[in-house]
């Protein structure tokens, strides 16, 4: 079934392309439809067509280690699936169903050299998109980048962990430890000076129950503080895992296809000198 050029206008990797490149490219590809439930290709096809969605929904599953069926992806209208592979010429790793009936364009590598070779400036078009997209994760991840997780801490924690990280970061400085020499001394001194008359005898009975009691609350409080350094650690964590899985997957992706154009983008450029001296 033909397809019509303004349907390709709406996948944003054809969409700076002008009429007559779409015409081009809307000649060589194909619209077919799936009924539900009906399989596009499975994990293993060769990756020779990607497909775009036009409307309907697909679902794209993989097999993990535990071979649990986990779903990858469902593309929204516009958006590729299958383009890596096909670029690569490598066999798919998803496997895609149509979940209802659905319409869709299918792109395979010879309908994009036979648009780069008689618009070479359609390669350049798609260069910009992918260019576009490629600044867009950069700017996402150092959005994602930027994110302080202790502004994120902050924003969760109770009013009684406020108190626990107070008590802690006070007990353990130098103010506190000063403080309370001083405090010993001058009780200490106090009562021995007072002798017949002291509050607090040596050997300070009072003092020690004061001192056991202070431990007593004081041993929690510190243990709930350490607990929040661990929490706030282990988001951390996370959020560097989280920032560097998306930069490694989005970096990698756009390079591959990136990459991969400008090879075509060669070949055409080769094939335009040879025809051009000949």
């Amino acid at each position: 079934m033909p397809c019509n050029p303004t349907i390709l206008r709406q996948v944003p990797l054809f969409a700076l392309l002008d009429d007559e490149e779409s015409a081009v490219l809307a000649g060589q590809v194909e619209v077919k439809t799936f009924a539900p439930r009906q399989r596009i290709y499975k994990i293993g096809d060769p990756g020779g067509q990607a497909y775009v969605m036009v409307s309907g929904l697909v679902r794209l599953t993989t097999i993990d280690e535990d071979h649990q069926e986990v779903v990858v992806d469902e593309p929204s209208p516009g958006e590729f699936f299958g383009f890596a592979s096909m670029l690569e010429q490598t066999p798919h790793q998803t496997m895609a169903t149509a979940q209802e009936q659905t319409v869709c364009i299918e792109v395979d590598r010879h309908d994009i050299s036979i648009l780069l070779e008689r618009k070479p400036h359609a390669g350049m078009d798609m260069l910009t998109v992918l260019g576009r997209q490629f600044h867009a994760s950069q700017k996402l991840v150092r959005v994602r980048a930027n994110r302080n997780p202790n502004e994120i801490i902050e924003e969760e924690e109770t009013f009684g962990e406020r108190i626990a990280d107070t008590v802690a970061s006070f007990g353990g400085s130098w103010t506190f430890i000063v403080s309370f020499a001083i405090v010993l001394i001058a009780y200490s001194s106090t009562n021995v000076v007072l002798r017949q008359r002291a509050w607090d005898p040596y050997p300070f009975i009072l003092l020690n129950l004061f001192l056991s009691m202070l431990a007593a609350i004081q041993a929690p409080v510190i243990m709930m503080s350490q607990n929040r350094q661990d929490k706030k650690d282990r988001v951390r964590s996370e959020l560097d895992f989280d920032v560097n899985r998306r930069a490694e997957a989005e970096i990698q992706a756009l390079a591959n296809k990136m990459n991969i154009l400008g090879d075509k983008i060669g070949d055409v450029e080769e094939l335009l000198r040879k025809k051009l001296t000949v």
